[in-house]
């Protein structure tokens, strides 16, 4: 399962913390086994259930929101030099697990992908945060996941969740 993941995440290596990165993969490998779907189904079920494009892949918008994620923080980093400081492996962690409760969001009914009760009920952040708390992923790395979407509105946001937050819509909204 771990070769899996890497393949579909290759920006899981660009994590330096060795305990971390391994985290982030545990925390994968456990949604994956809560879900209909396998690591290879990401790369053809669409990034949303809400969005009538179908040609975006789950993984292809994901890898995309982590991608701009660190050339955003590489940019700032550059321009504000020490006047701000960018944790990378927690945001490019929390990047890569902000949608990994989507995948406990998952049914199958009639040979179709849908929301399930739980998708329902518990939307991702809060799943996808009750996942790391599981595998005692930094709370920075928690933030992120819990503030990324509209839940994290009403809250002050740190600078890597800031610019995951925006580097998500930025690949959603185009869809919309």
């Amino acid at each position: 399962m771990r070769e899996k993941i890497l393949k579909i995440w290759p920006e899981i290596e660009l994590i330096k913390n060795e305990e971390l990165k391994q985290k982030v993969i545990d925390c994968w490998i456990y949604a994956f086994k809560q879900s209909v779907l396998e690591p290879e189904d990401l790369e053809k079920i669409p990034f949303s259930l809400l969005i009538e494009k179908k040609e975006v892949s789950f993984i292809s918008h994901k890898r995309t929101t982590v991608q701009i994620a660190l050339k955003t923080a590489e940019i700032m980093k550059q321009n504000f030099g020490d006047a701000i400081e960018i944790d990378f492996d927690v945001l490019t962690a929390g990047a890569i697990l902000i949608d990994i409760g989507k995948l406990l969001e998952y049914t199958i009914v009639n040979g179709e992908l849908t929301t399930s009760k739980q998708g329902k009920l518990v939307r991702h952040p809060f799943s996808g945060a009750a996942i790391a708390d599981r595998f005692k992923l930094p709370p920075e790395v928690q933030h992120i996941i819990a503030t990324h979407s509209k839940e994290g509105d009403f809250g002050k946001r740190t600078v890597e969740s800031i610019i995951v937050h925006h580097a998500d819509f930025v690949s959603f909204e185009p869809f919309k």
